[in-house]
């Protein structure tokens, strides 16, 4: 079961018009919420970079934060599963094919998909990745739905037989093609600073909370390709994955080649976290 402009079906039954201005010109922005026990992670957090992904591209919100609850909580009711993957869609709406804002409804999309753990093999032996150019547009901290710089990337990982591509610009990490990067170099914990050239991850904020929480060294600042080239551990973290530790980089391990301790520390802090928070009936 959807929801789409104001009506709940099943996704059989959703139609949108070709002139949508997501179709035409991918004139809108998207969110993904994890659910845990029937419990959206972090939803406010969530809300709140859907606002400032709004805000860029100059978009009125459709709904409040009790009004998205609400509809995120029927969504979540109306189909299977207590771990679940909730896609949230906002277009301009639809209009005649002009680049200039129409002033028309905007088009709203709400759907779940069964939210699936990372597979054993990955947190026992991690995963392999590959760097390429940061080729984008220099406004990433916009969780746009005009993804296609990302898709490519993200392909040119799985032609080479890897699950994630980490992208450097001008010499430095920015972040995967679709997650936030960490490493670990003289066993500090290291990942860049938000800024409008990669996306503010939910995750990466809960992996330096952990961190500080349980007085692990980390800075948040610039990493050189050199440094992640040389780094003890590499990890990548997103909504959908959590904490995945790449011990191969352009087929060069990583480290010894194994997930590292750090790894294996916030691995464990972070499912820890989400028993206490998710699982035992709080919501945060």
């Amino acid at each position: 079961m959807i929801f789409l402009n104001g009506h709940f079906m099943p996704i059989e039954k959703a139609c949108i018009s070709v002139l949508d201005r997501g179709f035409i010109f991918g004139d809108g922005v998207y969110e993904v919420i994890p659910v845990y026990s029937h419990k959206p992670f972090r939803l406010m957090e969530h809300l709140h970079r859907l606002q400032h992904s709004l805000d860029g591209i100059r978009l009125k919100n459709p709904y409040t934060n009790k009004e998205w609850h609400d509809l995120l909580e029927q969504i979540i009711a109306k189909n299977k599963g207590e771990d679940q993957s909730v896609y949230l869609h906002i277009t301009r709406g639809v209009a005649k094919r002009d680049h200039a804002f129409p002033d028309t409804p905007p088009t709203v999309f709400i759907m779940s998909n069964p939210l699936l753990p990372p597979p054993q093999e990955w947190l026992t032996n991690g995963v392999a990745a590959i760097t390429a150019s940061d080729n984008r547009w220099i406004r990433c901290d916009i969780k746009s739905i005009s993804l296609l710089p990302n898709v490519l990337l993200r392909q040119i990982a799985v032609d080479a037989g890897a699950i994630e591509t980490i992208l450097i610009r001008d010499g430095f990490l920015t972040e995967g093609s679709a997650s936030n990067i960490f490493v670990v170099r003289d066993q500090v914990l290291l990942t860049p600073p938000k800024s409008h050239l990669m996306l503010p991850g939910i995750t990466y904020d809960v992996t330096l909370e952990l961190a500080a929480a349980s007085n692990t060294i980390h800075e948040v600042r610039e990493i050189t390709e050199n440094e992640l080239f040389s780094a003890e551990e590499v990890m990548l973290t997103s909504s959908t994955r959590e904490i995945m530790a790449i011990t191969r980089l352009n087929d060069q391990s990583v480290g010894n080649g194994k997930p590292g301790p750090k790894f294996r520390q916030l691995h464990q802090l972070y499912q820890q976290y989400k028993a206490t928070h998710m699982r035992a009936g709080a919501v945060n």
